[in-house]
């Protein structure tokens, strides 16, 4: 079949087989790229219109107990700049975000052993009380059962947990030893059972990925059924074991992005900063490719430079009303719309 017939098949039946997938994966020319990304965004318009929705990101905390080969907070980084909100700091940018229009705050850090559950707890339920018209989104990594229970009762709805690769292998290489792929699944499964809207995702170009990596990244989404997914390319850092890779690409990136978007069409897909790192107008591509969210930084300016997971990584200067009012206009310049609203997914 020809790309382009394939690219029929999935916008009709949300699947194919491995081969067709691998097909689409490696050999799209230029004009087979665009009639992927306008059936994207067909799809995409079909079930959230023109809306994009912003989510407001708080990196609350620079700590890290991991040592993640790619991560530039990794735990043995020396050189990585450490920080940790207060409570009161990462409530205050809640209320700043409100003021903005946003009505989803993402609270992400390393893996802080600092931060208690009960200090989540009091978090998330502050800032619930607060603003009850908008969601929290936690990203803080591998936890208990009953850690991401105590959370959802406490008020967070979502949670985002890039499994970055699904093959035991690959993730092997990427992590350290005390990692692994299944507790990574584990911690997916449960947060699904609790009632979680669950996001994963994986760095496209990460070292050693090989394009039938990213087929059994796909075939894991379609058992999990995630609400959100996240992918954006590896961007090397300095100070990392893979300071020498290197970076993901623009194109596989804004490929994945519109497959994604034909397999899962309800699912909300960001346009990462990432993809704006490594091309100026990156994010806007990712809405014309499909995704449907972007992430601006509600962290407070002076430390929004010390949250570096790779290098290069834009928007570390500005205030939060900037990152607001510039982010609008990227988006309406491809023809797409910021809303006020919490952006739930729409099974």
């Amino acid at each position: 079949m020809t790309n382009n017939e394939l690219i029929e098949q999935l916008y009709r039946d949300t699947t194919l087989p491995a081969a067709g997938l691998l097909q689409l994966l490696t050999s799209l020319a230029p004009e087979e790229e665009e009639h992927l990304y306008r059936r994207a965004r067909e799809v995409r318009e079909a079930h959230y219109g023109r809306e994009v929705y912003l989510r407001g990101l708080v990196e609350f905390s620079s700590y890290c107990r991991n040592d993640c080969k790619y991560c530039g907070i990794r735990r043995s980084n020396g050189n990585a700049q450490r920080y940790r909100l207060t409570k009161d700091q990462i409530i205050e940018c809640s209320d700043v975000g409100y003021r903005l229009g946003f009505r989803t705050f993402v609270l992400q850090s390393g893996e802080d052993l600092a931060f208690t559950t009960d200090d989540i707890c009091e978090i998330v339920s502050e800032i619930r009380r607060r603003h009850p018209d908008c969601a929290v989104t936690l990203s803080i990594g591998e936890k208990t059962r009953a850690e991401y229970q105590a959370y959802y009762d406490a008020g967070a709805e979502r949670y985002l947990l890039r499994q970055e690769t699904s093959n035991p292998d690959h993730y092997a290489f990427l992590h350290p030893a005390e990692l692994s792929i299944e507790n990574r699944k584990r911690c997916l499964w449960d947060l699904k059972e609790i009632g979680y809207q669950v996001g994963c995702g994986i760095m496209v170009g990460s070292p050693r990925q090989t394009p039938e990596n990213v087929i059994e990244d796909l075939n894991f989404m379609k058992e999990l059924e995630p609400q959100m997914i996240g992918i954006g390319p590896f961007i090397h850092h300095k100070d990392t074991p893979f300071r020498d890779e290197s970076d993901g690409t623009l194109e596989d990136t804004l490929h994945l992005l519109g497959i994604l978007r034909l397999m899962f069409p309800n699912s909300l897909l960001p346009a990462t900063t990432a993809l704006g790192t490594i091309n100026p107008r990156g994010r806007e591509l990712g809405i014309l490719a499909g995704a449907n969210v972007v992430m601006p930084n509600l962290s407070p300016r002076g430390v929004r430079a010390k949250y570096l997971l790779y290098d290069g990584k834009i928007c570390t200067g500005n205030e939060a009303a900037e990152c607001r009012r510039c982010m609008e206009r990227r988006i309406e310049s491809v023809g797409y719309e910021v809303v006020v609203s919490r952006g739930d997914y729409r099974a």
